[in-house]
């Protein structure tokens, strides 16, 4: 056994910062996890691309870290001869003025200013290189916003390295985020738009903002997770592959040619904003499912008003509009409530929200047209709805119209995960960290 690991098993890696002996250099080290969150009301298009401001302001619901999350490991010591990032295994470049290093940069500024330059015996971890490890629980660029997880997760790693902040080891219903989580948002956003919206649970609002210099463009909690406990979402897995045109590519593309978007930003999203923000606080399902459809609709709308168009959404992702769609017809025609709400983000993969009673419903119309391989694409029914077994097809509804789509080959939907709405990030115990004690990723040992 060498010294470094002696030291490691003496003083473990973990949320507490611990010092090798006077032999060797200081190490310090935070692992932190950030949740997935699909927007209701969408984010499309920057009026500052290298501070990220949005077009427009937008809604989103922070979904569980027990079924989607990023994980990074952050690792500061002396002795590192430059700073590194691993995603997934793979080591990325840095690039100098990128939004990674822009992230890192500003990071390193709060640190030196709000803990060092206060306390001079600190140590100097801004001057310092870091060791960065980042690991996604889903699939990378396929429509499930993983880079707003993933920078969120490295904000939340570093911040907590470096000090700034008070995000939770064990979150609890009676949390709340910590004072300074907008602030730290604005360099979230940084890196990626998104990003800011996922250093909150709940329901979150990212509002726009007016300052050039982006100082008001941050994120703020609508309402925390415990508000509606009982709506749950649905992802369908289409397509886990990258998107043909990137959401950073194809937005800057619609700002530019766009004439719907102009609309889009001035005439409906501020209206929707006030309105979706009221459903949610009344806990109001039909006003919140109508407005999140809508807003799906008229985003992906705007990506066809593009030149050229964009296309995010293919014939899969339609079959699950209409029989979301019609299995909303037969709901109001027999209790007077919509049951369900479908939104696509930048890609074809469907969440569905619903009350966590309709779950099982959902699933089940879903099998009829879409049979999926539960054998090689698991169900993790961790809600108990199917008891032993696969999940299965089950009769159509009342008064359902079967012929809304046709059944579809094995497979067309790769795979269903269920979830509910979740925390914001977390700070992990050292059995969690992504690095060995060399600092480099565990995959790679």
């Amino acid at each position: 056994m060498t010294r470094m690991h002696e030291l490691l098993e003496k003083y473990p890696v973990g949320k507490v910062s611990y010092l090798t002996s006077s032999l060797m250099s200081p190490v310090y080290q935070v692992t932190a996890s950030a949740p997935v969150n699909i927007a209701c009301i969408k984010y499309w298009g920057k009026r500052d691309t290298t501070l990220i401001l949005p077009t427009n302001s937008s809604l989103s619901v922070t979904l569980s870290q027990d079924n989607l999350r990023s994980t990074t490991t952050s690792r500061s010591s002396s002795s590192f001869e430059k700073t590194r990032l691993w995603l997934n295994g793979v080591e990325e470049v840095i690039k100098p003025g990128a939004r990674l290093d822009r992230c890192l940069a500003e990071l390193r500024r709060m640190r030196k200013e709000n803990v060092e330059d206060k306390d001079p015996s600190v140590p100097k971890l801004s001057t310092w290189n870091l060791h960065i490890a980042s690991y996604n629980n889903f699939p990378t660029a396929a429509g499930l916003a993983s880079s707003a997880s993933g920078f969120a997760a490295l904000t939340a790693s570093v911040a907590a390295l470096y000090g700034l902040n008070a995000f939770p080891q064990h979150p609890s219903s009676s949390y709340s985020p910590p004072a300074d989580a907008s602030q730290l948002s604005l360099i979230a956003r940084q890196g990626s738009g998104s990003a800011c919206r996922s250093l909150f649970g709940g329901f979150v609002a990212w509002e726009m903002g007016k300052d050039s210099n982006g100082r008001d463009s941050l994120a703020i909690q609508v309402a925390p997770e415990s508000h509606w406990p009982s709506l749950h979402a649905l992802i369908c897995v289409v397509n886990s592959g990258k998107k043909g045109t990137s959401s950073t590519a194809g937005m800057q593309e619609t700002v530019l040619t766009s004439e719907l978007l102009k609309s889009r930003i001035k005439d409906v999203v501020p209206s929707r904003m006030s309105s979706i923000t009221q459903a949610i606080l009344a806990k109001d399902f039909d006003s919140f499912a109508k407005i999140t459809m809508q807003d799906s609709n008229q985003f992906h709308a705007v990506c066809l008003d593009t030149f050229p168009p964009i296309f995010y959404l293919n014939d899969v992702s339609r079959a699950i509009i209409a029989i979301i769609t019609e299995l909303n017809r037969v709901s109001v025609e027999a209790t007077g409530h919509l049951v369900a709400a479908y939104t696509f983000d930048a890609g074809p993969n469907a969440v569905i929200y619903t009350e966590s009673e309709n779950i099982k419903t959902i699933i089940q119309l879903l099998l009829n047209y879409f049979p999926i391989d539960f054998a090689a694409s698991p169900f993790n029914d961790s809600f108990q709805l199917f008891g032993v077994g696969h999940p299965s097809a089950a009769p159509f509804p009342k008064g359902f119209n079967e012929n809304v789509s046709r059944v579809w080959e094995k497979d067309s939907i790769k795979g269903l995960i269920h979830t509910k709405i979740g925390d914001g990030p977390r700070v992990l115990g050292e059995e969690e960290s992504l690095l060995n004690v060399e600092g480099i990723p565990k995959t790679l040992a």
